[in-house]
């Protein structure tokens, strides 16, 4: 049985936006295009938290520049 998810992050990744969900564990659940229309369905009534520059996100979002990561928004779904 599989989490539910916990966190959506939109990060930019060579000039495209990227939705990426995680569980309550930061683990990769799935990444999708972040232009889509589900990114808003689930963001809907949501406020984000603009950066993922905590050590937490760390190792989740290896990989990414630092302006990358500050550039980014998450959001904290509701489970």
């Amino acid at each position: 049985m599989q989490k539910p998810a916990r966190f959506l992050v939109l990060i930019e990744q060579d000039s495209a936006m990227l939705a990426r969900l995680f569980d309550d564990g930061l683990q990769l659940m799935i990444e999708f295009d972040g232009s889509s229309e589900e990114v808003s369905v689930m963001t809907a009534g949501l406020e984000p938290r603009r950066g993922a520059v905590d050590v937490t996100w760390d190792r989740p979002l290896r990989g990414h520049s630092p302006a990358e990561r500050a550039a980014a928004l998450v959001f904290t779904l509701d489970v």
